[in-house]
């Protein structure tokens, strides 16, 4: 191909691109280079211009197509020196035209910056006090702290504040004679703040209402928060007290600490070194800065999260990115007696021979001025930060028309968001895709924020899913079909080992594909382009934004923020929310601030994790952000919810932002295969009533669908109800005779043999079910002229064997071409080298095989733990068959295995079903009419009933939980005359505007709580050609880790114990070490590295009756009971 380079660099950054530019191309003109080139020579060059970039940076590439055609494919460095087609201005003037600085629509911005300048002089005040200077000097013993420095600093402040207004008190900042600290220490005695020492501070709380006036308020909270949240270490915290909690706060939120007495007590309240009043530049800045706070309108900042969140966010940042700043060698000798000092030199920098005869790094003095001066340049960073980020701008493939006709409703929501951009721009958007599973919702998803996106600057999304699997899966489908590189693109999950697995298995099954290329197959391969036609523009943004130097040094702040679309796991955002302590909400919020965010599948979170999915909408909102749920089966609580969430967020949001006085009224999308709806909705019933027709409408065409899926209930007919006596025998007989019968209506023929081929799903609950109705169908003969091909899937496999099971269902389970199946090698060998006529795959799982997972079964067996669940499995049945289908292709288990042994509740962990909200019956023939399940489609989900039963119907169950337990800040009043309780829920966190400042509805509500202890382990070679279990865990150093041997906590199943039953063997390689040896090799490992990497597992324990696990490789883990 050829291109043509633009460079309109100045300065030294003209003389480096030219030096690179001059490598591989020849000079057109000064600064215009032309060259015919490679991808893999464009893709060179590109990267060494970005590696040289810097803010006077600027290059443009165009792919020159014809004579009269040429294409912008990309801009390293400053992209606002072209247009959005790579053009370069004729001219230029200073005088303000375009009335750029419009842009910044910051209304507080400027106080934001005050204030987080101010709180960063104060922030470490309480460092001065000699019990944190005798530990910084290594002087005598470290007891625990009694109180910690943030909460020394607020009581100093909080005494000079006295009883003064905010403008008196800013006054007495600039007046020299009370900034000394004299002064400043008779305040604190006068006052009686000395906690510990003062019998009065016990009940001297300094966040109740009218203790301090408004700015002073704000700035003792953003002090005492800038390394934590305060969080209250009681565990009776009651709702009425989280609602005040703030009103409550002492110094145990800051630190717990059960009694102290006087004599521990003093050194917090002495200062041997001075106050950092006797610096001259300190008391400059504070001045300074009080006189321009002083001028600014009054604000009751504690009700204005967003502005009090980001000066916060700016505190944090410059705190940390100054602190690991090493002031110059030599300019402390002979200070150290005389001068308070914040912070000693690093492990590797005591190791620097520069800094050989040095033990501290900066005075206080000069650490709160330097973090003063960080905090002003990044709240004056900020407005811009979007803008400096890298954008993804004109993507043919993301505006391209559908050739399929199935996917034509992805140009109509394409075309309804793009009609409604500006709209959207200065309103915000909350969009609902409720497409069938199946129907490609993730590329609708990313096009229809791709049309809501402003096409001169580009799009950021952010796309948060709950699963590891999932996500990596959608990353990688992102990046193949949208030709995305890893600087447009960036996965993250948790586990690096998890993505490089799965990275192995797309190369392995890209190798092995044989399908032949348009130019191979007109014998012109020569001819075939060299790139891509449909790549994007990317619009590279500016790596010297101040903002983004200060998180350079930290390659996850970068992996997180950098690239335009992010595909991650959830909990890479909810920090944002959840992080109460640390730095690890700054990225995240950046992240939020910066770009829009698509939910995918936030019904599949438990009901106990939607307060932090609540938390994080509700920032999306507060922080700027479009948001999108993408699920085929949201329930209308779920949607207001999180609507609700988020308008309360963007309520905040217009207050500060845009144009002032812009009422609330935001743009609303539904979409989905039937057709797409827009509405402005500026309150909740607004959006109600038009989400309610929506739903109607969509359950209505659903209706009208010819069914893919017939569903019934299974009596589990000479089961024992007692678990006294081995139900799993009976159980697998019953699942066998049931298979075999769905196997013989639903089964595909081998074109080559004639044999009878089918894939079927058994849905279990629970893993501790799942492992002994394994070993009993394999103890069970297969029908007569019949094979079956058993794969266990569940989480408790090693990493390297979960994987391989899942590249082998991939790779059997994608049957868009149902004869496809019979030309895989592992199908084929099975086959092949067997002469029963009838060949059943099934696969006995976990829940984790319901969402997310592009397989297409044959049929399917289920046993019931809530409609969503029966829901999203029977999407997996004859999912890439969009055909009508008549015959029975699924079961229903007429009880859950729980319900059906006795247990209350029956239907929980997955399901509904708990304490307060009790199902009378659990028969399902009683509890689910035949309409909810005959013909399994979302309908169920999307409308409640008008007269929900919860306690008589396990779909208004789902309905009554999902609206309580997200919706009901109020407990209603019993008797006439009493009021209404509040009451914990997900909306709670904008119900109570004040709870986001303090962690406590983060202790309540944890996101992900784990219910009992878990290890990780690792299974290693002995050696000797047997296996050895270890528990990896934390070492004594910051990152190590160690191992100590359980090896007598592993009871491994011998193949002879296990494989009893004629005809029916494991689908899949059933040897742990020969797997991992196969891993080592494509991975040139050594073996025992490779286990230590890929043999990794967490495995929950019984601490009260520790017997181990058993384990066979076909199996995976399953915990050892009596």
């Amino acid at each position: 191909m050829n291109i043509m380079l633009v460079s309109q660099c100045d300065k030294r950054a003209l003389t480096e691109t030219r030096r690179i530019l001059d490598q591989f191309a020849e000079r057109r003109g000064d600064r215009v280079w032309q060259t015919p080139i490679t991808q893999a020579g464009l893709d060179t060059l590109r990267k060494l211009l970005r590696k040289t970039a810097r803010k006077n940076t600027a290059v443009a590439c165009h792919w020159l197509r014809g004579r009269d055609h040429s294409e912008l494919m990309w801009i390293v460095g400053d992209a606002r020196r072209f247009n959005a087609e790579g053009s370069v201005p004729t001219n230029t003037t200073r005088g303000d035209i375009l009335r750029d600085h419009d842009e910044n629509d910051w209304l507080t911005g400027e106080d934001i910056r005050l204030v987080a300048t101010l709180a960063a002089l104060f922030h470490d005040l309480g460092k001065a006090c000699q019990a944190f200077q005798t530990r910084l000097r290594g002087e005598g013993p470290h007891p625990a702290n009694v109180y910690r420095h943030e909460w020394v600093s607020l009581r100093l402040i909080q005494a000079f504040v006295g009883q003064d207004d905010d403008a008196s008190w800013l006054a007495r900042l600039q007046d020299p004679a009370q900034m000394t600290t004299t002064h400043w220490e008779k305040c604190l005695k006068q006052a009686g703040l000395r906690d510990g020492e003062d019998p009065e501070a016990r009940d001297n709380k300094p966040f109740v209402d009218g203790v301090l006036p408004p700015l002073a308020t704000a700035v003792c909270w953003l002090v005492l928060s800038h390394h934590r949240l305060p969080v209250s270490n009681d565990e009776t915290l009651t709702t009425a007290r989280i609602d005040t909690g703030l009103r409550e706060l002492n110094s145990k939120w800051n630190q717990p600490f059960d009694s102290v007495i006087v004599k521990e007590a003093k050194p917090y309240w002495q200062f041997p070194y001075g106050l950092p009043c006797n610096d001259k530049l300190w008391c400059e800045r504070v001045a300074d800065i009080a006189r321009q706070l002083a001028a600014r309108p009054a604000m009751v900042w504690l009700d204005q999260p967003y502005p009090l969140h980001l000066a916060r966010l700016a505190l944090m940042l410059a705190d940390h990115h100054f602190s690991s700043q090493t002031v110059k060698p030599g300019w402390q000798a002979g200070r150290e007696d005389e001068t308070a000092f914040a912070n000693t030199l690093s492990p590797a920098q005591k190791n620097d021979p520069k800094y050989r005869d040095r033990q501290f790094n900066q005075t206080l003095p000069e650490h709160l001025t330097g973090v003063a001066r960080h905090a002003q340049t990044t709240a004056r960073a900020l407005p811009d930060i979007a803008r400096a980020l890298p954008t993804l701008g004109r993507h043919p493939l993301l505006q391209k028309r559908s050739a399929n006709p199935r996917f034509a409703w992805q140009d109509k929501a394409y075309d309804l968001a793009a009609s409604l951009r500006e709209r959207a721009a200065a309103h915000g958007a909350f969009i609902v895709n409720m497409a069938s599973t199946g129907c490609g919702k993730t590329l609708a998803n990313a096009r229809i924020m791709y049309a809501l996106a402003r096409p001169d600057t580009g799009f950021r999304c952010a796309f948060a899913l709950g699963l590891r699997t999932l996500t990596l899966q959608t990353g990688h489908a992102f990046r193949d079909k949208l030709n995305l590189g890893e600087d447009q693109l960036a996965i993250r999950v948790g586990g690096a080992a998890s993505r490089e697995l799965f990275e192995q298995q797309a190369k392995d099954a890209k190798n092995a594909e044989v399908t032949k290329t348009a130019a191979e197959a007109t014998g012109s391969a020569s001819s075939e382009a060299l790139l891509d036609e449909d790549s994007a523009i990317h619009f590279e943004g500016n790596p010297d934004h101040p903002l983004l130097q200060q998180l350079s040094h930290d390659s996850r702040f970068n992996a997180l923020l950098a690239a335009p679309l992010l595909v991650c796991t959830i909990d890479h955002l909810t920090p944002a929310t959840e992080g109460t302590r640390g730095g690890r909400q700054i990225a995240p919020m950046l992240r939020l601030l910066s770009s829009d965010l698509v939910l995918d599948e936030p019904d599949d979170f438990s009901v106990e994790d939607m307060p932090a999915l609540t938390r994080l909408v509700y920032w999306a909102g507060l922080l700027g952000s479009r948001v999108l749920l993408s699920s085929a089966t949201l329930p209308p609580a779920l949607v207001q919810c999180l609507f609700d969430a988020w308008l309360a967020g963007r309520a905040q949001y217009q207050q500060h932002r845009g144009q002032p006085g812009l009422p609330l009224d935001a743009c609303c999308l539904w979409v989905d295969e039937n057709g797409s709806q827009a509405a402005s909705c500026g309150d909740s019933a607004s959006f109600a009533a038009q989400h309610l027709a929506f739903a109607r409408r969509r359950s209505d065409w659903l209706a009208s669908q010819p069914p893919r899926r017939t569903a019934a209930l299974l009596p589990l007919t000479g089961v024992p109800r007692s678990d006294k006596e081995d139900i799993f025998v009976p159980l697998a007989s019953l699942l066998r005779e049931q298979a075999w019968q769905l196997h013989a209506a639903n089964h595909d023929r081998d074109p080559q043999s004639g044999k009878r081929v089918s894939i079927g799903l058994i849905r279990l609950a629970h893993i501790d079910k799942i492992y002994p109705l394994a070993r009993a169908l394999y103890a069970q003969d297969a029908p007569d002229g019949s094979r079956i091909h058993l794969c266990v899937y569940h989480s408790q496999y090693p990493l390297l064997l979960r994987s391989a099971i899942e590249r082998r269902l991939d790779t059997a389970l994608t049957r868009h071409n149902p004869q496809a199946l019979f030309s895989l090698p592992d199908i084929r060998a099975r086959l092949d080298g067997s002469k029963a006529e009838d060949h059943l795959f099934i696969v006995l799982s976990s829940p984790v095989s319901e969402v997310g997972r592009d397989h297409s079964y044959s049929w399917a067996i289920a046993e019931p733990s809530s409609m969503r669940s029966l829901i999203q499995l029977s999407g997996r049945v004859r999912r890439h068959w969009p055909e009508p289908y008549a015959a029975q292709n699924l079961l229903i288990l007429q009880y859950s295995l729980a319900a059906w042994l006795g247990n209350k509740p029956a239907y929980c962990r997955p399901g509904f079903e708990n304490g307060s909200f009790e199902l009378k019956a659990h028969d399902l023939a009683t509890i689910l009419p035949e309409p909810d399940y005959r013909h399994p489609d979302a309908r169920p989900r999307l409308l409640p009933r008008p007269d929900l039963q919860p306690g008589y119907r396990l779909v208004d169950l789902e309905h009554a939980r999902l609206a309580a337990d997200l919706n009901q800040t109020h407990t209603p009043a019993r008797r006439r005359g009493e009021s209404a309780q509040s009451r914990l829920c997900a909306a709670s966190c904008w119900a109570m505007p004040r709870a986001s400042l303090h962690g406590a509805l983060q202790r309540a509500q944890p996101f992900r709580q784990s219910h009992g202890e878990e290890w990780e382990m690792v299974l290693l070679p002995d050696g000797e050609g047997g296996i050895s279990l270890k528990r990896r865990e934390a070492g004594d150093r910051k990152g190590e880790t160690r191992t100590s041997d359980n090896d007598h906590l592993i009871h491994t199943i011998p193949d002879a114990a296990l494989l009893t039953g004629e005809g029916i063997r494991p689908w899949g390689n059933e040897d742990y070490l020969a797997e991992l040896a196969q891993l080592a090799t494509t991975m040139d490992m050594d073996d025992t590295d490779c286990a230590r990497r890929y043999g990794s597992l967490v495995l929950r324990i019984n601490t009260e009756n520790l017997q181990g696990w058993h384990f066979h490789p076909a199996l995976g883990f399953c915990q050892k009971r009596d």
